[in-house]
């Protein structure tokens, strides 16, 4: 009933800019936080950024000053912009919504999207 659309990523070289987008689509009254995490080969799906509805972000430290997140909340959007690209934020890059389905839902639910890889090499 929801779905989340990665897009955005691909090749960069070290020092590039990229930038992330996520759509979420669906049966969809509000949503609080969106997040963008990663997962690079043989290690743990980690926290990159997170957004609220408010707006209040945070970064993992290893991106701090070099990434920035956003959200469009009347298109249900989250945004990653990243730059000063380094070879080790190579990874897959997923994006999850906590959403809030309908005016009477108890609790929201997480979504993740399918993910999109990012690749910094020269």
């Amino acid at each position: 009933q929801v779905q989340l659309v990665e897009s955005g990523g691909g090749l960069v070289q070290p020092g590039g800019s990229l930038g992330l987008s996520c759509a979420a689509s669906g049966k969809i009254f509000s949503i609080n936080a969106m997040a963008w995490y990663r997962q690079a080969p043989g290690l743990q799906r980690e926290l990159v950024a997170r957004i609220i509805s408010s707006g209040s972000t945070n970064y993992a430290d290893s991106v701090k000053g070099r990434f920035a997140v956003s959200r469009d909340n009347a298109k249900n959007t989250v945004y990653l912009q990243m730059s000063s690209l380094r070879p080790e934020d190579t990874a897959v890059y997923y994006c999850n919504a906590d959403i809030i389905a309908t005016s009477t839902s108890a609790y929201a639910l997480r979504y993740w999207g399918q993910g999109t890889q990012v690749t910094v090499s020269s």
